[in-house]
Parts: C-alpha cells; sequence; structure tokens
C-alpha cells in the first residue's frame, strides 16, 4: 500500500515513468545501418543506391526492434517497428512522384522560353534548334474541351439516372456497360472511332473522302471518359445523407429540384474529382489522337477539318525523333501537359468550393 508521502497531491495527477528510447539513438540506428548496407551492397559489388536503401531499410527496422525490446518491452517494441515499416512505405511511395516532378522540372526547364511556346514544328529541320508545341497545345485544349462538352453532361445525367431514378434491369444494364467501358484499351477507341466516324460518317461532309479531325479525336476521348465520369458520380451521389433528401421531399420541394439544389451541390467536390481524373486521362493519350486525328506540325484551330496534333502525340514524335534537339522538346512538352492538368485541376477544385452547400 502506498505511504501518505507516494499519493500526489490533491488535483495533481500521478506521472508514470518509464524508460524510453531517445530519438538520437534512432538516428543512430538508421546512419549504421545505411553504412553496413552500403559496405554489403558496394563491397561485394551486387548493386546501386536502391539495393542500399532497401536493405538499409530492413537492417534498420530489425536494430529498431532489437533496441526497442531491450529498453521499451517486446510490445513497445512492436509497436515502434511497425510505426517505421508504415512510414518507410509512405516515404517510398512518394519517391517515385518526387522523382518524376523532379525531372520533369529539370529537364523540361531547358525549352521554356517563346518560341517553344509561340511556334509549331512546321518547316522545322533535323538541324534546327527552334520550333515549339503552340500547335500542340492547341490541339489538346480543343479536343480535351470538345469531349468535355460531351461527356460531363452525359456522365452526371446517367449517374443521377441511376441513382436517383433508375430501377429494374435496364438500369442493371446500364451499369454493366459502363464497368466495361472502364476497362476498354484506348486504342479500341481509337479503332472504334476510326471505323465509325473517319471512315464512315466522315466522307459525307467532305466530297466521299474520310478524313482525319480533331473532333473524331474528341470523340475517341470522349469514349474514353465517360465511364470514369459516370462511376465517380455515382458514387458520390450515394454518399450524400438520406435525410437531406427527405427533408427537402418533407419541405414540398419537387425531386428534380431537390437533385439540382440540395444532392448535386453536397456531391459536387467528389463529383469534379471524377471529372478532373477523366480529362487527365483524356489529355495524357496518344493512340486515339493518332488514329483519327493524324498528328500535323502546322497549326490548325478548326477541329472539324484537316489534321491535328496534342501534346501527348508531339511528346511521343519528339522522343522517337533522331535530332538531338528532340528530347528537350519533348521534356518541355510533357513538363507543359502536367502543368495544364494542374491548373485546371486546381481551378476546378476552387469552383467547386465556392459553389457547394456551406456547412
Amino acid at each position: 500500500m502506498a505511504t501518505a508521502t507516494e499519493l500526489p497531491a490533491p488535483g495533481q495527477d500521478p506521472k508514470l515513468h518509464t524508460k524510453k528510447l531517445p530519438t538520437v539513438a534512432l538516428l543512430g540506428i538508421a546512419v549504421v545501418a545505411l553504412g553496413l548496407s552500403a559496405a554489403l551492397v558496394y563491397g561485394a559489388g551486387i548493386g546501386n543506391w536502391v539495393l542500399v536503401l532497401v536493405i538499409g531499410l530492413i537492417l534498420y527496422l530489425a536494430g529498431v526492434y532489437i533496441a526497442v525490446n531491450a529498453i521499451e518491452g517486446r510490445r513497445s517494441a512492436r509497436n515502434r517497428t511497425w510505426s517505421a515499416l508504415i512510414h518507410s512505405a509512405f516515404v517510398l511511395a512518394v519517391l517515385p512522384l518526387v522523382s518524376v516532378v523532379w525531372t520533369l522540372i529539370s529537364k523540361g526547364a531547358d525549352r521554356l522560353d517563346g518560341n517553344f511556346f509561340g511556334t509549331s514544328m512546321n518547316n522545322i529541320g533535323a538541324r534546327d534548334p527552334d520550333g515549339g508545341a503552340y500547335h500542340a497545345i492547341i490541339g489538346t485544349l480543343e479536343q480535351v474541351g470538345i469531349a468535355a462538352l460531351i461527356t460531363i453532361p452525359l456522365g452526371i445525367l446517367a449517374a443521377i439516372y441511376i441513382v436517383e431514378y433508375g430501377r429494374g434491369r435496364f438500369t442493371f444494364v446500364i451499369r454493366f456497360f459502363v464497368d466495361v467501358m472502364t476497362g476498354i484499351p484506348s486504342i479500341v477507341a481509337g479503332l472504334f472511332v476510326l471505323a465509325f466516324w473517319v471512315l464512315i460518317v466522315s466522307p459525307w461532309f467532305n466530297d466521299g473522302k474520310p478524313a482525319f479531325s480533331g473532333f473524331a479525336a474528341a470523340l475517341a476521348l470522349s469514349v474514353l471518359m465517360l465511364p470514369t465520369i459516370v462511376r465517380s458520380t455515382e458514387e458520390m451521389l450515394r454518399l450524400v445523407p438520406a435525410p437531406l433528401r427527405e427533408g427537402s421531399y418533407a419541405l414540398g420541394v419537387p425531386k428534380w429540384k431537390t437533385i439540382l439544389k440540395i444532392v448535386i451541390p453536397t456531391a459536387l467536390p467528389g463529383i469534379v474529382t471524377g471529372i478532373m481524373l477523366s480529362i487527365a486521362r483524356a489529355a495524357g493519350e496518344t493512340a486515339p489522337v493518332l488514329l483519327v486525328a493524324g498528328g500535323s506540325a502546322a497549326i490548325n484551330f478548326n477541329p472539324f477539318s484537316a489534321q491535328q496534333g496534342s501534346l501527348s502525340l508531339f511528346v511521343f514524335q519528339q522522343a522517337g525523333d533522331a535530332s538531338r534537339f528532340a528530347p528537350a522538346r519533348a521534356w518541355t512538352a510533357a513538363l507543359t501537359l502536367v502543368a495544364l492538368v494542374l491548373i485546371l485541376t486546381i481551378a476546378a477544385k476552387l469552383l467547386a468550393r465556392r459553389n457547394r452547400i456551406p456547412r
């Protein structure tokens, strides 16, 4: 039994003192683990710095478990080891993303100039250091913009029908075909538009001759964007609490107005995220544009007539070009494409935040 001197004063909590491994010791274990790993890998000549990090991580986890088990106990050792493993997994997951961003910025900054953004590749030879992606930027904006105008209303309306109105076999059929379309390769979407629009429909408007166009590429991108928008919007609409709908119905608000004023604004941030994911995928597709738009080195502002390029196709072409100036153009075009998608995503997020229902 505790004596009077051992009892805590009134209003004062008792303090438990336990042994704890200091942070400096963990840093020391990490340094020793990396040193041993480097000595093993480079001494035996069996790999590079990647293998050093992998073996060093394994040694670090083993060292942490042994040290913490000796000082804090087995339970705390398991907790520290699993925490270190989770943090290490997070770092390993982030490293590829950081590496991609750093590579794009470091290699794509060489051609960030007015000539790249203000000229095309028309009449640019293999020994010409100039030439830019102005025609490809115009093509990407027009093709993705047209595809978004087609698919966003269709996708949102289809999701609203499935969640709010759909009943029976017809809804099951729609959901089934949306699931099937989700896994369609981009080359198949391009072949479908090539067989239907370019070879059958376009001759009606081009004196009986098939014609490539940016609009055909937009149709192919629409096939790829539609299932993503439908599924993401459907899931977001299902997350809207039922009491919001019931409260609106109890006030006598019609169903269509409840969906328009209550359901969609509540689910808008998630819907916008799904739309931006589909736009990012469409902007990065190369095969459909190559099949049905042809890819032109000249500037073409008319998406309904003649061939048209895109940034993804420009990267593909420049990456395979024999000119020593082509790789710099390819990296800058890739950086431009990523920056364009990032700007559109930020703008869409700000718009969705502004128009959603306040809590």
